[in-house]
């Protein structure tokens, strides 16, 4: 998280309450063991909502994207879920 954040201008202290609330989320789950994929997913999800271009360097290594075909997609994901937003607000 940290290096996805990096120069995006989010604030030291916003990150570290995102990964605080991050670790009491999991901690509150009643599964003993949390897998990496769920991790991910959470920490995607808690980026999305801060800086869009976190969330893209985020995702580029934790779904390993191999291409520009990759970046394509999940941009394109991204807008059509904000038009959607849009539309219902």
């Amino acid at each position: 998280m940290n290096r996805a954040c990096e120069k995006t201008g989010l604030d030291t202290s916003r990150l570290e309450k995102m990964i605080e609330a991050l670790e009491l989320q999991l901690q509150q789950r009643s599964a003993r063991e949390v897998s990496s994929a769920e991790i991910g997913e959470l920490v995607l999800t808690q980026l999305k909502d801060v800086s869009e271009v976190a969330y893209i360097r985020f995702a580029s290594v934790y779904r390993q994207f191999r291409g520009i075909d990759d970046f394509v997609s999940t941009l394109e994901t991204m807008n059509r879920e904000q038009e959607h937003l849009a539309a219902v607000s």
